[in-house]
């Protein structure tokens, strides 16, 4: 079977054609539209959270503290089945906060610690114990992920709004063709369809 030797021409949506309809001309705009504010708009996205993600990491970064705790009692070893990718254990740790009281709560420690072993904890502005803080690295990463995905995710769904009118277009322009066909005759007087 031959290939088609149809040569493509580009741009036909705004040449001047006596088969080009006005839905062609609407859904060229559709699409050029529709491309633009998709880059527009990942770009934006995407800069917008990797801005949020490394302004949630400092504001969490001067939020916290590292203060050294006393391990309350031994750290056990949790089994085989439950070993985290990090292999630190949940212990009961105690610390003296910033304005003398003492403190209580439960921190990841190495498995096998024994009890009044110091250990280094992180801890917020309201003396929780919480996760340490992302490094210089480790936030320029998370930036770098948050801001692809949103990127992706901004341009996904303008794509997506375009699609859906360029579906209408399609249906609509289906049905004027319809119609029209109606409307045809054939030479014997028949209609056609």
């Amino acid at each position: 079977m031959a290939a088609s030797e149809c040569t493509r021409v580009r741009l036909w949506r705004w040449r001047s054609s006596p088969l080009r309809r006005r839905s062609d001309v609407i859904e060229g705009w559709v699409v050029l539209c529709g491309w633009l504010f998709a880059l527009v708009g990942a770009v934006w996205g995407g800069m917008l959270a990797a801005d949020a993600v490394v302004a949630s990491a400092e504001r969490q970064r001067a939020e916290s503290r590292e203060v050294s705790a006393v391990l309350v009692k031994d750290a056990e070893d949790p089994g085989a089945s439950r070993v985290t990718t990090d292999h630190l254990v949940w212990a009961t740790v105690r610390w003296t906060d910033t304005e003398g009281a003492t403190r209580t709560d439960e921190a990841r420690v190495p498995p096998h610690t024994r009890a009044g072993s110091r250990v280094d904890v992180w801890t917020d502005r309201h003396g929780a114990v919480v996760n340490e803080p992302l490094s210089e690295n480790e936030m320029l990463l998370h930036s770098i992920a948050g801001g692809v995905l949103a990127a992706a995710g901004a341009g996904g769904v303008v794509l997506g709004c375009t699609w859906v009118v360029r579906l209408g277009l399609e249906r609509r322009r289906l049905e004027q063709w319809a119609a029209e066909w109606e409307r045809m005759d054939t030479p014997w007087g028949w209609k056609t369809g």
